[in-house]
């Protein structure tokens, strides 16, 4: 009898699923990290120290790095006292040079001694004129003045003068809507004809310091036939020559 045996067939998709699914699993196989790195050849090392000593050795890196902070601080603390030292000593040579110029300086005013004094003795003579003659007037330059004030024909034929001192001041009226004074000249004025009195004293009015001015009296003198008329004028400091106080400036 002839059998027929059916072979399976081979390479077909069932048949591979069929081993596939019979065959064992195979291991997986890790993959290499990116961050591990593999030496090949290197010489194996082992560090046996134990941790006390790497600490120690931590620690005193830490001590060196204090000690070299504390020697940078003293050396620019050294660099700033060398500095001040030397501003000092730079300072104290200075002085001693402008004491010795000082000192040159007197002794070289010490040979004028002298002069000084008499410079001294003059400005002090100067100063006292100055003082004693800052009231004065230039009468017989101001009597000028007056007489050139006058009307034609009019003379001048006598005067009083009272004026301020350099040790008291002038004394002051006491009537009222007078003004202040330092001086006071009365004069009189010898006139051929009958004088018209407010007249001359429109004429004073130009007069360097005049205040006021005042007509006394007018009297005819019957050998002459000329009048003679006394009159007052006041006048303030505008009058004072100062030739002295121009001296001393």
């Amino acid at each position: 009898m002839t059998e027929t045996l059916s072979k399976p067939v081979v390479g077909t998709r069932a048949g591979k699923a069929k081993r596939a699914s019979n065959a064992p699993e195979a291991p997986s196989v890790p993959k290499p990290s990116h961050k591990t790195l593999l030496v090949i050849g290197g010489v194996p090392r082992a560090d046996l120290l134990p941790p006390e000593v790497l600490v120690h050795r931590r620690q005193r890196a830490t001590v060196r790095r204090g000690w070299l902070g504390v020697i940078v601080v003293a050396a620019v603390v050294a660099l700033g006292v060398g500095l001040s030292t030397m501003d000092n000593v730079s300072s104290a040579a200075q002085l001693r040079v402008a004491q010795d110029e000082g000192t040159s300086l007197l002794q070289q005013q010490g040979q004028y001694s002298e002069v000084r004094k008499v410079e001294s003795r003059t400005a002090l003579a100067e100063a006292g004129q100055a003082v004693g003659g800052a009231p004065e007037i230039d009468w017989s330059g101001y009597l000028d003045k007056v007489q050139a004030s006058l009307p034609t024909g009019v003379t001048i034929v006598g005067v009083t003068v009272d004026s301020a001192s350099p040790l008291e001041s002038y004394e002051q009226p006491t009537t009222p809507l007078q003004g202040e004074r330092v001086a006071t000249l009365t004069f009189e004025a010898d006139s051929p004809t009958l004088p018209s009195i407010p007249d001359w004293l429109d004429s004073v009015h130009g007069l360097t310091g005049f205040v006021d001015a005042n007509a006394n009296a007018v009297t005819l003198n019957s050998e002459t036939g000329h009048y003679t008329v006394d009159m007052t004028l006041h006048i303030n400091e505008k009058a004072f020559d100062g030739k002295y106080a121009e001296k001393t400036k």
